[in-house]
């Protein structure tokens, strides 16, 4: 496998009251990040809006007026943002993660397939898995209450994909914040399993209501090594670099073998796949943001 290392950088944010307080935070942390020689930083769920909130007062032109100044900042510093923000497309708003390039254009729009009970109340689910490409690097992603369902990681893996970004906002009470820490959430056995590197980027602190954010982002190895890894108290920008031939989904390339008989059954899975990726990225990506 040919040579080629990414610096990945995390932000851990404290998310604002408002969608320009977080713009500024955000676009703050991509210049932090292209400041550290970053190749691409990912940011929270919603982590344009905060994501205790009502989704319904925010408008998709002011949605689009925010990305595209993420965009702007992207483009300055010449790094790619993965950047967590509802989004509308044909008038359905959905929980989307935006894959922005070094050029400031919108090269892929994860949108959330599998919702918890306080999505449902604002965005549709969507209906392709994440597989896009940053520096020709096949990369996929979930997005938080997604870590339960392993076959959005598998598959991806299986299609070639070498990195999961993984945007989180957790809504917790206090007590259950405080144990979700120290890496100890599966996340490296989802790496180990799929040999592939895997960027967990959480907001952090009081969410309102009640709620609390626990923070712990990290970015994990294949072999389950823990590279970079924060605290549940602090808004902070974590970062490692990231050797993409060890990420050789070992594991995931074996179970397309073996057994036998499920061979042609992936086969047939993988291309159905890559054709709902294909239009989805048709449909959400490759295009500038302004």
């Amino acid at each position: 496998m040919a040579e080629k290392t990414l610096r990945i950088a995390a932000a851990q944010l404290k998310f604002r009251r408002t969608l320009p307080e977080n713009v500024d935070l955000v676009c703050r942390f991509i210049a932090d990040a292209a400041q550290i020689g970053s190749d691409v930083v990912l940011f929270p769920e919603c982590a344009l809006t905060g994501y205790n909130v009502d989704f319904e007062k925010l408008s998709a032109k002011e949605l689009e007026s925010g990305l595209g100044t993420v965009a702007d900042a992207a483009r300055s510093h010449a790094c790619h943002v993965l950047v967590g923000s509802p989004t509308f497309m044909r008038g359905r708003r959905f929980n989307s993660l935006v894959v922005i390039d070094r050029k400031g254009r919108t090269q892929f729009r994860y949108n959330k397939i599998h919702l918890t009970l306080p999505d449902s109340q604002f965005f549709m689910p969507g209906n392709a898995l994440a597989f896009f490409k940053i520096d020709d690097i096949p990369c996929t992603a979930i997005i938080c209450h997604e870590r339960r369902y392993p076959e959005l990681v598998r598959l991806p893996v299986m299609m070639g994909a070498q990195i999961v970004f993984h945007p989180n906002a957790g809504l917790d009470s206090l007590a259950v914040s405080k144990e979700k820490r120290g890496g100890r959430d599966g996340i490296a056995v989802r790496a180990f399993e799929n040999q592939v590197f895997y960027v967990f980027a959480n907001s952090v602190g009081p969410q309102g209501g009640g709620l609390w954010s626990a923070g712990d982002s990290k970015i994990v190895a294949p072999d389950s090594k823990v590279l970079a890894l924060t605290n549940n108290r602090d808004e902070v920008l974590i970062y490692a670099d990231v050797d993409l031939s060890k990420a050789g989904r070992r594991y995931a390339r074996e179970a397309l073998l073996q057994p036998r008989f499920l061979r042609p059954y992936w086969k047939t899975m993988l291309a159905a796949c890559r054709i709902q990726a294909a239009r989805s990225a048709r449909l959400n990506g490759a295009r500038k943001t302004r």
